[in-house]
C-alpha cells in the first residue's frame, strides 16, 4: 500500500510539474487571417441556423477548427481591409489610427475620394503605419509582431500585408518586426493566383499588383494559396526545431479579386451549376480551407497542437457590390450588403478561436467583439505586458471569453469610423460612423448627416429603422458616437460647396429637430 501510495504522489508530482511548465512556456501563436471573407462563406453556420451558403460551401477544416475551440458570432472588422489590418497590428480603432481607407499610393488620397460630388475628405494617414513620429501621414506606433519578437518569438509573416504605401518601410513586413516575410508587400491584391502566369509577374503596367518572392513556382500549375502554404510549412521547420516559440501571421491573399479558378477544387461548384464567378468564389474558399488543414496538419504531426493557439478571422464582410455571380448585395444573407457597408455584411466576419487547455471545445460565443481586440488578446496569451508603447490601444482582451459559452451581449460600445470613399456603389457604402452597444446599432451617414437605428437582435438584415420610434435611444447612441469621436480627434469629410465639416452626431441629430 505504502508503495502505491508512493507512486501515486511521484505521478502526480510528475503531471503537475509538466502541467507547470506548460503553462509557463509561451505558447505559439497561429493567426489565419482571410481577405474578403463574409460571415456565409463557410460550411460553419455562423447564424442561429444553416443556409443555403452553408450548404454550399466546404470548408471541414473550418469545422474542425470550430469543434475544437469556440466559435464567435458576433465578430467584427472594419468595412474595408488596411483600416482592419492596422487595428490588429496597433491595438487601435481606426478613427484614432486615421488609417481609415486602403493604401497603396504614397502621400495622396484615393481618386475615387478626390472625384466625390458633394463631400471633401481629410487628410488621412493614406500612408500606413509609421516606424516613428516624423512619418508624414502615417499612425505611429509599436506593431504587434515587433513587440512578440523582442519578447523571444519567431515572427513569420505569408501573404498579403498591405499596412504601408509604396516606398515607404511599413509596406515590408520585416520592417514591423518580422524575421520572415513570404510574398507581403504594399498591394493589397494579387495581379494573378495562377503560378503559370508567375502571379503577375512580367505583365507591363501590373508590377504593383505581382505577388513578390515566389519566383521558384513561376510557371508551375500551383495556385497561389498553395504555393504559399508550402512556404510557411518550411519556414515553421525552424522554430520548431530550435524549440523556439512562434508568432505565424498567415494572412492569405485569397479570396479577394480576381476571381480566378482552383482546378483542383472547381469542378464540384461548376457541376452544382453555379455561375462561373460564383464556382471560382467557391474554389477559392475551398482552397482557403486547404491551408487551413495543412497547417493543422503540421501542428498535430510535429506535437505542438497542445502548446499552439490558432485563431481564424477575415478583414471585412464579404465582397458583393461588384465582381460576383448573381443578384449583388445578396451574398451575405442574411446581413445586409457586404465589403465597404457599415451595414452587417460589410463589418461582421466569421471568427474561431482554440486555445489548448482553456477554450471550450465546440462552443459558440455572442459577446460582440471588434478587431482592435486581437492586439491586446495575443500579448495575454503570450504573457507579455506591453507597457513602452507609443500608441493608446482601444482594443481590449477576449481571452475570458474562449473559456465560457453563450453568453448576453455586454453594454460595451464598438465604433466604425470611415470618412472616406471605397468607390463601387450599394446599400450603406459611403461615408458614415456608428456605434454598437448592446443589441441596438446607429449608422451616421455623412453626405446627407442622416440616421438609421437598428435592434440586432430582432433584425438582424436591419430592415427595420427604428429611428421614429426610439428617438431617446437614438440620443443615447449619437451622444456616445459623439463622445468617442471626439476623445480619439476623429476626422471628419467636408461640405465641398460650404466649406463646413460634417457636424458631430450629436449636434447633427439636434440640427434635424
Amino acid at each position: 500500500m505504502q508503495r502505491l501510495f508512493s507512486l501515486i504522489l511521484f505521478l502526480f508530482f510528475l503531471w503537475s510539474c509538466q502541467t507547470q511548465k506548460s503553462e509557463s512556456t509561451p505558447p505559439n501563436i497561429v493567426l489565419f487571417f482571410v481577405d474578403d471573407m463574409g460571415w456565409q462563406d463557410t460550411s460553419v453556420p455562423f447564424w442561429n441556423q444553416p443556409t443555403e451558403f452553408n450548404k454550399t460551401y466546404k470548408t471541414p477544416n473550418m469545422e474542425r477548427l470550430a469543434q475544437k475551440g469556440v466559435k464567435f458570432t458576433n465578430a467584427y472588422a472594419t468595412p474595408v481591409c488596411s483600416p482592419t489590418r492596422v487595428s490588429l497590428m496597433t491595438g487601435m480603432n481606426a478613427a484614432r489610427h486615421r488609417v481609415t481607407n486602403w493604401t497603396l499610393r504614397p502621400d495622396q488620397k484615393q481618386p475615387m475620394e478626390l472625384n466625390h460630388p458633394t463631400l471633401e475628405f481629410p487628410d488621412w494617414n493614406y500612408n500606413g503605419i509609421g516606424l516613428d513620429s516624423s512619418t508624414p501621414n502615417a499612425a505611429y506606433a509599436k506593431p504587434l509582431p515587433k513587440i512578440l519578437a523582442e519578447n523571444g518569438y519567431h515572427t513569420i509573416h505569408a501573404g498579403k500585408a498591405h499596412l504601408g504605401a509604396l516606398g515607404y518601410p511599413s509596406s515590408d513586413p520585416l520592417n514591423l518586426g518580422f524575421a520572415v516575410n513570404i510574398a507581403g508587400h504594399a498591394a493589397g491584391a494579387p495581379e494573378s493566383y495562377l503560378g503559370r502566369e508567375n502571379f503577375g509577374n512580367g505583365k507591363p503596367g501590373k508590377e504593383v499588383w505581382a505577388v513578390p518572392g515566389l519566383e521558384k513556382y513561376h510557371g508551375q500549375d500551383i495556385f497561389l494559396t498553395e504555393a504559399l502554404t508550402q512556404e510557411v510549412v518550411h519556414a515553421l521547420d525552424k522554430p520548431v526545431k530550435n524549440k523556439q516559440p512562434f508568432f505565424l501571421y498567415f494572412s492569405l491573399y485569397g479570396i479577394h479579386t480576381p476571381l480566378m479558378a482552383n482546378d483542383r477544387f472547381i469542378k464540384p461548384y461548376r457541376d452544382l451549376g453555379l455561375e462561373e464567378p460564383e464556382a471560382r468564389y467557391a474554389s477559392m474558399i475551398e482552397s482557403m480551407d486547404a491551408a487551413l488543414g495543412d497547417v493543422l496538419n503540421y501542428l498535430e504531426v510535429n506535437q505542438l497542437e497542445d502548446n499552439t493557439i490558432i485563431l481564424f478571422m477575415s478583414d471585412n464582410g464579404g465582397l458583393s457590390a461588384v465582381a460576383r455571380g448573381g443578384e449583388k448585395h445578396s451574398h451575405n444573407l442574411p446581413l445586409k450588403s457586404g465589403k465597404g457597408s457599415i451595414y452587417e455584411g460589410g463589418i461582421r466576419v466569421p471568427m474561431l478561436a482554440y486555445w489548448p487547455r482553456k477554450s471550450l471545445a465546440g462552443s459558440t460565443n455572442a459577446t460582440p467583439l471588434i478587431i482592435e481586440d486581437f492586439f491586446p488578446s495575443l500579448l495575454e496569451m503570450a504573457q507579455i505586458e506591453a507597457n513602452d508603447i507609443p500608441q493608446k490601444v482601444d482594443g481590449r482582451s477576449f481571452t475570458s471569453l474562449l473559456q465560457q459559452s453563450e453568453t448576453a451581449p455586454q453594454e460595451r460600445s464598438l465604433f466604425w469610423h470611415y470618412p472616406n470613399e471605397w468607390g463601387p456603389e450599394g446599400p450603406g457604402i459611403g461615408s458614415y460612423s456608428a456605434v454598437r452597444k448592446g443589441d441596438w446599432k446607429l449608422i451616421y451617414f455623412h453626405t446627407n448627416q442622416t440616421f438609421e437605428l437598428y435592434n440586432l437582435k430582432n433584425d438582424i438584415g436591419e430592415n427595420q429603422n427604428l429611428v421614429t420610434s426610439e428617438m431617446e435611444k437614438v440620443k443615447e447612441l449619437a451622444n456616445t458616437l459623439t463622445a468617442h469621436l471626439k476623445l480619439v480627434n476623429a476626422q471628419m469629410p467636408r461640405d465641398k460647396f460650404t466649406q463646413e465639416i460634417v457636424a458631430w452626431p450629436s449636434i447633427a441629430l439636434t440640427a434635424t429637430k
